[in-house]
């Protein structure tokens, strides 16, 4: 037994540092659950649920508890595109990297979207910090922002897919590949199952936690003029019901609408995958089908 609990007791304690050191994330080469004083009792409570009663939209679903317990899953093992999902990849390895959050950086043509041909606010010229175009990237989902967070790279954007694929490696995403860093390349992708493994190692950096839970932001890209204000994409934020830690949406025609996050529900901390949804509003709708699920369920 002690061999057992030495292990987890050693990953809670390194959690618990990362999540105090805001501007020193955590490169996680491997996933453990975390240690929770709920573990003995879950399972018993996932039981009472009946995966019959829930219908989901979504061609992909997976609910994951915080110990890794499977409360449920539809088509979760099929590598599938992930569309803007991606960017939580891309801002794990820039923040490994370790470069300065603070540089500025200028938009330029390399950063257009020559595959899906994607308009963008920021045009050429536009200037923010490396941390700007990060929150930028995550919560509005911007891809020129993700593009040229991959341009400034180290050895530019190519040496940065090389370090997004060595990253899924570590995180043992097996069945996962990344070919640009916004996600508008229909060549990321990934199961369901390895974009859980995704979300749970990004609740290890601070910044990328704040960034994908913010409702809105102010940013100034050009001088002499005003502000552009930012939203975030996942319209759960702004619903009171919902307690989100991390999340990120995405969306391409070949990969439909995606949504993946963890949130509170029922005082239990789950992981939510949806990919391949049709339909504007079908991840969020499925998301509350989900919640009502689970609450329903376990109250009895």
């Amino acid at each position: 037994m002690k061999s057992i609990l030495l292990p987890c007791c050693l990953f809670a304690a390194i959690f618990a540092a990362t999540t105090i050191a805001e501007d020193k994330p955590l490169q996680l080469a491997r996933l453990a659950p975390d240690v929770h004083p709920e573990s003995s009792a879950t399972p018993g409570a996932w039981q009472a649920l009946n995966p019959k009663k829930l219908k989901l939209q979504s061609a992909a679903a997976l609910v994951v508890d915080h110990n890794g317990n499977e409360v449920y899953a539809k088509q979760v093992d099929e590598p599938q595109p992930i569309a803007s999902i991606t960017k939580l990849m891309t801002a794990m390895v820039i923040l490994d990297g370790s470069l300065p959050l603070q540089e500025r950086i200028t938009i330029t043509k390399e950063d257009r979207d020559l595959i899906q041909l994607t308009g963008s606010r920021l045009q050429y010229g536009a200037t923010l910090t490396r941390e700007q175009l990060l929150r930028l990237a995550l919560m509005a989902s911007e891809n020129r922002a993700a593009n040229a967070l991959a341009r400034t790279w180290p050895g530019g954007k190519t040496a940065f897919v090389q370090a997004m694929n060595r990253k899924a490696g570590s995180l043992g995403m097996q069945a996962s590949h990344f070919a640009d860093p916004a996600g508008l390349d229909p060549g990321n992708v990934a199961s369901a199952r390895d974009v859980e493994k995704m979300v749970r190692a990004s609740l290890a950096y601070p910044l990328i936690r704040k960034s994908t839970t913010t409702r809105s932001i102010s940013v100034y890209p050009y001088k002499g003029r005003g502000p552009l204000r930012y939203s975030n994409t996942n319209r759960l934020l702004k619903n009171d019901a919902w307690s989100i830690q991390v999340s990120k949406t995405g969306y391409l025609n070949e990969a439909g609408r995606c949504l993946a996050m963890q949130a509170k529900i029922a005082d239990r901390q789950l992981v939510i995958v949806l990919l391949n949804s049709y339909g504007k509003l079908t991840p969020f709708g499925d998301s509350n089908r989900i919640r009502q699920w689970i609450e329903r369920g376990i109250d009895g």
